[in-house]
């Protein structure tokens, strides 16, 4: 799924980057921090926010795009209003997380770590988040669904499709 970054939509974040570029020109190891801001504001971080970022703190356009896939709290797309996260530690994938994955792919049309072209849903597959014992499990946002199986999905995503 492609994302179009739109100017006129942004203008405002823009201003606002490029304050917060300003704030931290100076600094030693401001491209981290000026990350973190830039993803906040935008919510993700595109070609032309990173093309921003360089020219103003003089760094390498490839150093930029390097350190935001290096850091795995850094995205290149935008992610879902609702965040869906499906654990495939060994617990939940013994009983049955793959079932689930699949399921929300195909409802969604959406593939793992994308997210939906009406930006509201992300997929995401995560590690054990600590509820082993309700095996498998799927996260939205900060409600968690454990023991599922997957033709409780479409009731689930139903709840959000509606809000």
């Amino acid at each position: 799924m492609e994302f179009t970054f739109d100017w006129e939509d942004n203008k405002e974040n823009i201003k606002k980057l490029n304050g917060i570029i300003e704030d931290h020109k100076d600094k030693k190891g401001a491209l981290m921090s000026v990350l973190h801001e830039a993803q906040d504001l935008f919510g993700y971080l595109p070609i032309e926010v990173q093309r921003i970022i360089s020219e103003g703190l003089k760094v390498p356009l490839a150093e930029v795009y390097g350190v935001i896939t290096f850091y795995s709290q850094f995205t290149l797309i935008p992610r879902g209003k609702y965040q869906i996260g499906i654990c495939l530690g060994t617990a939940c994938y013994v009983r049955g997380a793959q079932e689930l994955v699949d399921k929300v792919k195909k409802d969604l049309s959406i593939e793992v770590g994308g997210t939906t072209s009406d930006r509201k849903f992300s997929l995401q597959a995560t590690r054990c988040i600590g509820a082993c014992g309700l095996a498998p499990v799927m996260s939205v946002n900060d409600e968690v669904y454990g023991r599922l199986k997957a033709e409780d999905i479409p009731e689930i995503l139903e709840k959000y499709k509606n809000m």
